[in-house]
């Protein structure tokens, strides 16, 4: 079986990294993307996607992006569900990211601010 996920979006908020109670990283991001209509762009018509970022990738992640910020994810469907509050079951199904190529920058103003020159380059590079 395949199970295989590229997708190219902007981040819909800033991202906040989180910590399982095993010390594990992990980053829930949401994806903008574009939807197309009949050989063009529908206005305002987009797809929200739920990702799941674990481990170094998240806290890269966490680090050098923001929102409205373009990248690029290469990973898996997954499905989970759990209990909320009420105890009633929430099914989920996002993508298991394996890896994240951030496609846009930082503001020219921010990379010189907050980021040396070797960190800038690493901004662009698969993790």
């Amino acid at each position: 079986m395949i199970n295989q996920v590229t997708l190219v979006g902007r981040l819909t908020k800033e991202p906040e990294l989180k910590w399982t109670t095993e010390d594990r990283a992990v980053l829930n991001i949401t994806l903008a993307l574009n939807r197309f209509g009949k050989n063009k762009r529908v206005d305002n018509d987009a797809d929200f996607i739920q990702c799941v970022i674990w481990g170094k990738r998240a806290e890269a992640t966490a680090e050098f992006c923001s929102k409205g910020q373009l990248v690029g994810v290469v990973g898996e469907l997954q499905s989970r569900n759990y209990l909320n509050k009420e105890e009633q079951k929430i099914y989920i199904t996002e993508v298991l990211v394996h890896q994240i190529r951030y496609l846009s920058s930082r503001s020219k103003e921010e990379q010189i601010i907050n980021l040396p020159q070797a960190e800038e380059d690493s901004c662009n590079t698969l993790l």
